[in-house]
C-alpha cells in the first residue's frame, strides 16, 4: 500500500516509518521539521520526504495514497496552550482540511492521531469512548472538533477512523522528556530524585509509542465495516496507572533516588481512568508489545547507554515545549503570512 504520514519525524512518527517499511509499505513522509535536531539515534526514511506545513498539503500530494495517517500536530497540552490560535489552525483547521482532500484526492482510509486527553478532568473512573468529553486545554478541544469535523466527511468510499491515544511513554529516536513517565524516569537518573509536582493521586492511562504506531499499522490493516469512522480508545484497561505508581516503578528501577512531592502545580486537572474494552472488541489480535515495567527498564538501558545526563535533562533538545518557544517566532509569522 502507499501511505501519507505526516509527522512522520515526530516521538510516534519515526516508530511508524520503520513498521511500515518493514511491512513492505510504500511510505511518503510529510513533516515541518519544527524539532530538527532533537534526535538521538538514526531512524528509518520514508521512501518521499515532504518538507512542508500540513496547511500547504495539496491534493496533488495525495496521489496514489491508499491511507493517510494523520499525526502531525502541535502536540500535548502545554505546547498547544502556548498559542491557541495556531493550535486551532494547525490541529483542527489544517488537519479536517486535509480530510477534505484525501477524500477528493480518492484515499480510502484516513487515520486520525486523537488523545484521551479529551475526556480531561474525567467525571467518572474508566471512561470508555462514549464518556462526555470534559477538556481542560486547546489541544484536547482541538482533538474533539477534528473528530466531529472529520467523521462528518465519512461516506461508502471515504472511512476515516480516530486512535484516542492513551499518555505516550518510552523510548523512541526522536526522544520526548516532556511527558511523566519520561520525566520521572530521567528525573531519577540525572539526579536522584523523583520529583511529583502534583499530589501524585491524578490517573493516566500511558501507551508506549512504538505500540501506538502498531495500533495504526492494526487499523489500517483491518477489514473496513470493523474500524469504519470508529473512535477508539487505544491502550490497556491494566495499564492506567496513578502518577505515585509511576514513581513507584521508576523507584524500582533507581532505588536511591527519593520521591519527592513538590506540590508547585497544585492539584492537576487532567485526571481519567480509561477502558479499552471497544479496541480489544474490534481488534481481537492486537495486543500491547509493552507494560510500564518493559518499557521504563528499556528506556533506562537507553539512558545508559547514551550517557543521558543532568545537560540533557535540563537542557532544550528533548523537552518540546522549551524547543517550541524558541522557534515560535518564526511559526507565528508564517501564521500571520497565512492571515495576510
Amino acid at each position: 500500500m502507499k501511505v501519507f504520514v505526516t509527522g512522520h519525524r515526530g516521538y510516534i512518527g519515526v516508530h511508524l516509518v520503520d513498521l511500515l517499511k518493514q511491512a513492505g509499505h510504500t511510505v511518503i513522509g510529510c513533516d515541518l521539521n519544527l524539532f530538527e535536531g532533537c534526535e538521538w539515534e538514526s531512524f528509518t526514511l520514508p521512501d518521499q520526504e515532504l518538507v512542508k506545513d500540513i496547511r500547504e498539503i495539496t491534493p496533488g500530494d495525495l496521489d496514489g495514497v491508499d491511507c493517510v495517517m494523520h499525526l502531525a500536530a502541535i502536540s500535548n497540552d502545554p505546547m498547544g496552550d502556548l498559542n491557541p490560535e495556531i493550535t486551532y489552525s494547525i490541529n483542527r483547521d489544517a488537519s479536517i482540511n486535509l480530510a477534505k482532500m484525501a477524500k477528493q484526492a480518492g484515499v480510502e482510509r484516513f487515520l486520525f492521531s486523537s488523545s484521551c486527553s479529551i475526556y480531561g478532568k474525567g467525571e467518572s473512573l474508566d471512561l470508555d469512548e462514549n464518556a462526555r468529553f470534559n477538556p481542560v486545554s486547546a489541544y484536547a478541544v482541538s482533538k474533539i472538533e477534528t473528530e466531529a469535523g472529520v467523521k462528518a466527511l465519512a461516506d461508502e468510499h471515504f472511512s476515516p477512523a480516530f486512535l484516542r491515544n492513551a499518555t505516550a511513554y518510552g523510548h523512541s529516536p526522536m526522544l520526548r522528556i516532556d511527558l511523566v513517565a519520561n520525566n520521572l524516569l530521567a528525573c531519577a537518573y540525572t539526579r536522584g530524585d523523583i520529583r511529583i509536582m502534583s499530589d501524585g493521586t491524578p490517573w493516566r492511562p500511558l501507551v508506549h509509542c512504538k505500540d501506538i504506531a502498531r495500533a495504526f499499522v492494526a487499523f489500517m490493516e483491518a477489514p473496513r465495516e470493523v474500524i469504519h469512522n470508529q473512535a477508539v480508545n487505544i491502550g490497556a484497561n491494566e495499564e492506567n496507572y496513578q502518577v505515585r505508581d509511576v514513581a513507584d516503578r521508576v523507584k524500582a528501577l533507581i532505588p536511591s533516588a527519593n520521591i519527592v512531592y513538590t506540590g508547585e502545580v497544585g492539584a492537576d486537572p487532567r485526571n481519567y481512568r480509561v477502558k479499552f474494552d471497544l479496541l480489544n472488541k474490534l481488534l481481537p489480535d492486537f495486543k500491547l508489545e509493552y507494560h510500564l515495567e518493559s518499557g521504563l527498564e528499556e528506556l533506562y538501558k537507553k539512558f545508559v547507554e547514551h550517557g543521558f545526563s543532568i545537560e540533557d535533562f535540563e537542557g532544550d533538545r528533548f523537552i518540546r515545549l522549551r524547543t517550541l518557544k524558541k522557534r515560535l517566532y518564526k511559526l507565528e509569522k508564517d501564521e500571520a503570512a497565512h492571515l495576510v
